[in-house]
């Protein structure tokens, strides 16, 4: 497979797994980027693996993982507050979606890694082996972060509005 062909068939996937992990689609937009431009440039050497996108997905989460540890004087990140929209009311069919950005708004304040370990997991359906091997750290640890972020999830939930795997679907 050639870059081209790399980036025609993949780079959806790609945008969507940034966007998730930033949420921030213009943050996403501009990880991807980087990203692919260093690929290019490596592309000979990753191809030849048994899975470039999971390699390249692996670069995207260190970049997201380095652009929060090296951002400065300037934050182009969304802010959590922005994203939540007001309490469900009722059977309004538009409370799914305030559910939504609620959800986005709790995700959006969990840490990076345990961010990144909730993506992969629910959004992305990855296994805890798998996982462990993108953020470089043990599968304990990638468990430990996912439950981490799942129990920060809850506790900042009404009793009614437990979060479940099934809410953190591909609808983000």
């Amino acid at each position: 497979m050639t870059f081209d062909d790399f980036v025609t068939t993949r780079l959806g996937d790609l945008l969507r797994y940034a966007t998730v992990l930033s949420c921030d689609p213009h943050l996403a937009q501009d990880i991807v980027q980087e990203v692919l431009l260093r690929a290019q440039g490596r592309w000979r050497r990753i191809e030849n693996l048994d899975s470039p996108l999971h390699y390249v997905r692996r670069m995207v989460t260190n970049e997201y993982l380095s652009w929060r540890r090296r951002r400065t004087t300037r934050d182009v990140s969304v802010p959590p507050e922005t994203l939540g929209g007001l309490a469900g009311a009722g059977q309004d069919p538009i409370s799914a979606y305030d559910e939504r950005d609620a959800m986005l708004t709790r995700i959006a304040s969990l840490p990076p890694r345990q961010r990144a370990a909730l993506v992969l997991r629910y959004y992305e359906g990855l296994p805890h082996a798998e996982i462990a091997s993108i953020m470089r750290c043990s599968e304990g640890t990638a468990r430990s972060n996912i439950s981490r972020a799942l129990s920060t999830l809850r506790g900042e939930t009404r009793s009614k509005d437990i979060v479940s795997a099934g809410s953190l679907g591909k609808e983000w």
